[in-house]
């Protein structure tokens, strides 16, 4: 993990992917390397990386909230300034890294496309907090990609948003936040691990 940084796919690929964590767990967690192995299989290039307290938990131990948002984005616009130069380039991440990466986005970040992995659209138990209001002006064409059963937010929810066209969805049925179903639901964590990666390497493979 040199430089705090972890690569997958071909160089030579046409879309860049930023892949950020969600707040609890780091760049290597086995659903971030499900997914960045994934779309890296699919032809698509996926950086990595770790947010300042990510790091320094890394470094020392035990666990540490998040940095304050002006610090998350700072750390993100960081990797896509590096990135300059790495062709078609999509922003994106798990949970709480996507929801940076949106901010990023509605900012004006110079990115193509945006990819968020089970969007935190309010704490779980409290609708009334939304983090909605930069998603309703948002320009760049974005893929959320969406459990179900989202303690975070669930489709009978998002309806009443009022997110613009820009925004498509994808959901994957009895998902939670990282989009695994029960048992009895007949589906599996892997398969929506797999149609998760179809569908982006699908976006993106539409706005080329």
């Amino acid at each position: 993990m040199a430089q705090n940084r972890l690569f997958d796919g071909p160089e030579s690929a046409d879309w860049t992917l930023i892949l950020a964590h969600g707040a609890g767990a780091p760049m290597d967690h086995g659903f971030m390397n499900d997914m960045a192995r994934g779309l890296g299989d699919r032809g698509i290039r996926v950086v990595r990386f770790e947010f300042p307290y990510m790091v320094r938990r890394r470094a020392v131990g035990g666990r540490r909230p998040p940095d304050r948002m002006p610090k998350l984005m700072a750390a993100y616009r960081d990797v896509v300034d590096e990135q300059a130069d790495a062709g078609r380039l999509a922003i994106g991440g798990k949970s709480m890294g996507g929801r940076v990466a949106s901010m990023l986005a509605a900012e004006g970040c110079p990115a193509t496309a945006l990819v968020c992995l089970g969007y935190p659209f309010h704490p779980p138990g409290k609708p009334e907090r939304l983090r909605v209001d930069h998603l309703r002006t948002l320009r760049t064409p974005t893929l959320i990609l969406q459990g179900t059963r989202d303690p975070f937010g669930q489709p009978d929810e998002v309806q009443d948003f009022g997110l613009p066209d820009t925004i498509r969805f994808r959901w994957l049925e009895d998902g939670d936040h990282s989009f695994k179903p029960r048992k009895a639901s007949g589906h599996t964590a892997e398969g929506h691990l797999a149609t998760a990666v179809d569908a982006t390497a699908e976006f993106l493979g539409e706005l080329n």
